[in-house]
This record gives C-alpha cells, sequence and structure tokens, in this order.
C-alpha cells in the first residue's frame, strides 16, 4: 500500500505506543514505513533523539521556515513545530511508505496546502471515547460537561506519562500538562475530517502496551484495527462509526 499514512490524536493518546506495537509484531508491515522528522522548539524528552524524533532546534530558527517554500509551521499548544513537505514525496520515491504520526495542527496546514489531494492517504484519528460514548454522555438529561470529562481523561493519562518521564514535576510541566489535557476536546472536534476513528482507551503508559509482552485489551484491538486499515481492509478493521462534524460539541 503505497500511501501517506497518517496517525494523530490528543496529546498522550498512544500514538507513539500503537507504532511502537506495529513496528514489534507487525515487522513486515512496518519495515516499509518511514518516519516524517518534524522540527520541533521544545526541550528533548528521555530516550529521544535529534534527527529520530525530532529535528530540536531553537525557537526563532524555525521561526524563519514559516517563509520558506515548502515548509508548513504551526504553532502546537507549547511548542513551534515545522514539516519539509518534500520528506512526502522523498520516501514516496524511496518505495517506502510516508508515516505521520503527531499532532493535528500540522495536518491542517498540510490539508489547507492541498497535500491530501497530492497523495493517496490514509488518515486515522486516535479518541479517548467513541462515538457512541459521546451521544451518551452529552445528552441533556445526563448533566455531562463532556470537555471536563475529556480533559480528565486525558490528565490522568499525561501526569503518568510525566512522572514515569520525570519524576517529580515542574509548575511548567503541570502547565503544560493542563495546555494539552485541555486542548483535547478541541482536537476531538476535529476528527471527522478524517478517514477512520479508532477509540483508544490504553494511552501512553498502560500496562496494556507491553507490560505483559503482547498487548492486550483496548490496545490489542487498536493495533489490530489499525493493521487491518493499513492492509486495505476496511470492512473487517471495526473502526469508530462515522464520525460527522456536529458530534463533538
Amino acid at each position: 500500500m503505497d500511501k501517506f499514512v497518517v496517525l494523530t490524536g490528543p496529546s498522550c493518546i498512544g500514538k507513539g505506543p500503537l507504532y511502537s506495537a506495529l513496528q514489534r509484531f507487525y515487522p513486515e508491515i512496518a519495515s516499509r514505513f518511514r518516519k516524517l522528522v518534524l522540527f520541533n522548539d521544545r526541550d528533548t524528552r528521555p530516550g529521544e533523539q535529534d534527527g529520530v524524533d525530532f529535528f530540536f532546534r531553537p525557537r526563532a530558527e524555525i521561526e524563519q521556515l514559516r517563509d520558506k517554500k515548502g515548509y508548513v509551521v504551526a504553532e502546537v499548544r507549547n511548542d513551534l513545530q515545522a514539516l519539509k513537505v518534500a520528506q512526502i514525496q522523498q520516501i514516496l520515491d524511496a518505495g517506502n511508505i510516508p508515516f505521520y504520526e503527531g499532532n493535528l495542527y500540522i495536518l491542517d496546514k498540510l490539508r489547507t496546502a492541498g497535500i491530501f489531494e497530492q497523495f493517496p492517504t490514509l488518515s486515522v484519528f486516535l479518541s479517548p471515547l467513541s462515538r457512541d460514548e459521546i451521544i451518551h454522555l452529552k445528552a441533556p438529561e445526563r448533566k455531562v460537561d463532556l470537555a471536563a470529562m475529556v480533559a480528565d481523561i486525558q490528565r490522568r493519562k499525561l501526569l503518568l506519562r510525566s512522572k514515569r518521564q520525570k519524576g517529580i514535576l515542574s509548575l511548567k510541566d503541570l502547565e503544560d500538562i493542563e495546555k494539552r489535557c485541555n486542548s483535547a476536546i478541541i482536537e476531538m472536534r476535529e476528527a471527522w475530517k478524517f478517514q477512520h476513528v479508532i477509540p483508544l482507551y490504553d494511552g501512553e503508559g498502560n500496562d496494556n502496551w507491553d507490560a505483559f509482552y503482547h498487548p492486550i485489551g483496548n490496545a490489542r484491538k487498536a493495533l489490530l484495527t489499525f493493521v487491518a486499515l493499513i492492509g486495505g481492509d476496511v470492512d473487517g478493521a471495526g473502526t469508530d462509526a462515522e464520525w460527522t462534524e456536529d458530534l463533538v460539541p
């Protein structure tokens, strides 16, 4: 499948663990994937490598890319990120599959620039809630603050990840977590623009990904669904029902 594969969703939803599981258990598929490497002005996290996870550069240097042809630049919560669009064609020309795993703000820039019309694309959004759960929770009689609930769901995942990475968290760390968890509902409002939505409850750091060697629970289901989509088995993938623009208030 020579397509541009896009995987996005709120911060800490589980994009990284899902891709890692694909590499580990479906190496014949993942071997052709080549991740697009973005520029990012934030500090590196434990285990990250410059040029592999991101090109870590000063903010001023990334700002200069706004005026350069062939780059898209976007504010991503607290970060400034950029992508050299030519990477997509270069990866395809080498006989591999360009893979974007990250935030949707850069994807919005790519969509505006018509990139999705230039390349066959498989786009997948990972959501902390399913379509049925959203419909159930937003019913007036339940009086649920959906935005607050989604923020709380993601806050727990973000706190778990940050504590595992850093131990004691600073005020800056906590402020960053709040910004990320509160942006989750905003990002979910964009999910209808993607071809497929996969509900994913087992976020980054969840034991279901690797504590028992094989993914179990919702982590396993999400992995199998993603693999089916990559293979073109849309009917057998078991993705969430079609999302509409008005689903997430």
